[in-house]
């Protein structure tokens, strides 16, 4: 396979134009149409409708722009990794996690990070489902588990545990539980126990469920849990972490909580030197030491 003929013929499909195709490579037209020209016979087929427009891609000119398109972007990732291995903190950062601890705990801590290294890129994925870090579908994971991939370098950040809180304003109106059998007469708002998550906090949903709960709203992730108990609808299964951010919500029935849910950080071995990786991974660091000063205070505060 002739690299520079797929270099051209993907700067074409890119550019709509050999002219402007052309421009971008330095060439001439008539050497990009002879490139593509002998690509097409290359392949015995015709990768361009040509018409006064410009050019379309073929069907199969569209199969070869994808497979153009993907490999420009590995090497485009390949080409960082090596340049951040020795030079400054810059460029895209893949970051995946699940909704929750994205959304609650990491996107608002975000801008400090952004002020340190101002030029990073972060891409931040907020799935249930994990991606593959050595097929790099993502950089870095923060996971509720640890990870089981080989080839992974994984650092245990913190254990979280999924608690039940409501609003001071909910529960002047309808009264704050004793105990557990009293949880009937409100209203539960949290996952539902099929949907994905960790499985501590399914197993607490479904053991509160055992004492006939009459109303129930379920969400699909946390976030959504969180702002149906700021508006007052009722008593939700929430993890710890976030009451540093929600001071004002309440914490009901202390007692009743989930086992420990570990917190991991995983990268590829790989990706041991890169600059991108170490910043963040120190910053994730930095803002839970942080969050744990903040917990210490708030307790004894």
């Amino acid at each position: 396979m002739d690299w520079d003929k797929l270099r051209i013929f993907h700067a074409v499909a890119d550019a709509g134009s050999l002219t402007h195709a052309g421009e971008a490579l330095h060439l001439s037209q008539s050497a990009v149409s002879r490139q593509i020209r002998a690509l097409e016979e290359g392949f015995n087929t015709t990768l361009f409708h040509r018409h006064a427009r410009g050019l379309i891609l073929t069907e199969q000119g569209e199969l070869l722009f994808d497979a153009t398109r993907a490999m420009a972007k590995r090497l485009d990732a390949a080409a960082a990794r090596i340049r951040d291995s020795e030079e400054e903190v810059f460029g895209e950062l893949r970051v995946t996690t699940t909704t929750g601890f994205g959304t609650l705990w990491l996107a608002p801590r975000l801008s400090r990070l952004y002020e340190k290294f101002p030029d990073l890129k972060i891409d931040l994925m907020l799935e249930e489902r994990v991606l593959d870090l050595p097929m790099r579908e993502a950089d870095v994971a923060i996971r509720m588990k640890e990870p089981s991939q080989a080839d992974l370098i994984r650092k245990r950040l913190m254990n979280i545990r999924m608690r039940l809180y409501a609003s001071p304003s909910y529960l002047a109106r309808h009264g704050t539980p004793q105990d557990l059998s009293e949880i009937s007469n409100h209203r539960l708002i949290c996952q539902n126990p099929r949907a994905a998550q960790v499985g501590a906090g399914a197993s607490l949903v479904q053991h509160i469920l055992a004492h006939e709960i009459r109303s129930t709203l379920t969400v699909n992730n946390y976030f959504g849990v969180l702002q149906a108990v700021l508006n007052d609808l009722g008593i939700g299964v929430l993890p710890h972490y976030l009451i540093n951010d929600f001071p004002d919500l309440v914490q009901v029935l202390p007692d009743v909580e989930s086992v420990e849910v570990p917190v991991f950080l995983a990268f590829p071995e790989e990706l041991r030197h890169s600059k991108r990786i170490a910043a963040f991974r120190d910053f994730v660091q930095e803002e839970i030491i942080s969050y744990r000063k903040q917990a210490k205070n708030q307790a004894f505060g």
